[in-house]
């Protein structure tokens, strides 16, 4: 037996030797790879702090990176209700964080963020039965669908990933306030700086570009969050917005029933991505780090990347286009005649 140890051992050896550079070149991608990974994976939240009588509300917290919030949160003692339009899902993944957590304050409510009626409806269950919201995490999403328009008639991205939101957060600000201090945290994305806020066909019904109306809504997401920092100063409510980073979610559902054939054509791109996707957990961790880090009480109005603030470009800081795009907003939901 030990011959034969010896026997393999001696072969390595001599296999190493006799081909040095292309074992090196291996050894070096690989532990290349390992640290661009590393790199590509992001920051941590550090942060200790517990939750033990706190609310939180997770929009889309049945799946992604609002379920990995979800039970993080639920985790540190928050009583954590997840907001999910399919009630089905909503029930297996409140099991799973029960059993993961050994908490069992998850509460499931339905929310489609697609029907201004289901958002007042869920806004008033809030409203009426819970004593303090301290979190409100803005995390559904819908990205890349085809032309599709929501139960109002409006662009389903724009309507779901801004318009729900918008009224949901309006809806339970008065509540928000009570529990001060409390935070507001929005997810949006990197792609938000592609985006332009096309006021003359808001729902892109003479012109539709699946991408296009995805970076219009994140775009959304970071001027309503500039705007409703600005709006809530001195009250001790807080709003920040992140991107989470790339990873494999649902939320690229729908690209191949809305390109078809023509998806495959980004197949080589995926695959570079693939490399340097973040894991679920990893994508979570900017969104957990807004709602929970004991320093970030008091910050406001911020854009965040791999738990850091970051500079946003000069489309992200239009004031102007902020309080216009938050007036047609009031509009489009009906708080405002």
């Amino acid at each position: 037996m030990a011959s034969k140890y010896f026997d393999l051992t001696g072969d390595i050896v001599e296999f190493t030797r006799a081909h040095c550079p292309i074992v090196l070149s291996a050894v070096v991608g690989g532990v290349g790879l390992y640290f661009l990974r590393r790199y590509f994976a992001g920051g941590l939240c550090r942060s200790p702090a517990r939750l033990d009588g706190k609310t939180v509300i997770i929009t889309g917290a049945n799946t992604g990176i609002g379920k990995e919030t979800a039970r993080d949160l639920a985790a540190r003692g928050a009583r954590v209700i997840l907001a999910c339009r399919d009630l089905t899902k909503a029930k297996t993944a409140a099991a799973e964080i029960r059993k993961s957590t050994g908490n069992g304050n998850i509460v499931i409510e339905q929310l489609d963020l697609a029907s201004l009626a289901s958002v007042r409806t869920f806004a008033t269950i809030i409203n009426e039965r819970e004593p303090n919201v301290n979190i409100l995490v803005n995390n559904a999403g819908v990205m890349m669908c085809p032309q599709w328009k929501t139960e109002d008639g409006f662009e389903m991205q724009f309507g779901t990933n801004h318009l729900g939101h918008f009224l949901l957060t309006n809806l339970l600000l008065d509540k928000l306030k009570k529990s001060a201090p409390s935070r507001v945290v929005i997810v949006s994305a990197r792609l938000y700086d592609g985006g332009k806020i096309n006021f003359d066909d808001i729902n892109a019904e003479r012109s539709y570009s699946p991408f296009g109306a995805y970076c219009q809504s994140k775009l959304a997401n970071v001027l309503f969050m500039r705007e409703l920092a600005q709006r809530l100063e001195g009250t001790g409510v807080t709003a920040n917005a992140l991107h989470p980073g790339v990873m494999n979610t649902e939320l690229g559902r729908h690209v191949f029933t809305t390109y078809g054939w023509r998806a495959l054509l980004m197949a080589p791109v995926v695959a570079i991505y693939y490399l340097f996707w973040k894991s679920v957990k990893q994508g979570a961790q900017t969104t957990i780090h807004l709602a929970v880090d004991k320093e970030l009480e008091t910050t406001s109005g911020l854009y965040f990347s791999d738990c850091m603030p970051c500079d946003l470009y000069p489309v992200g800081k239009d004031e102007a286009t902020a309080k216009r795009l938050w007036q047609l907003s009031e509009e489009m939901v009906g708080l405002k005649e």
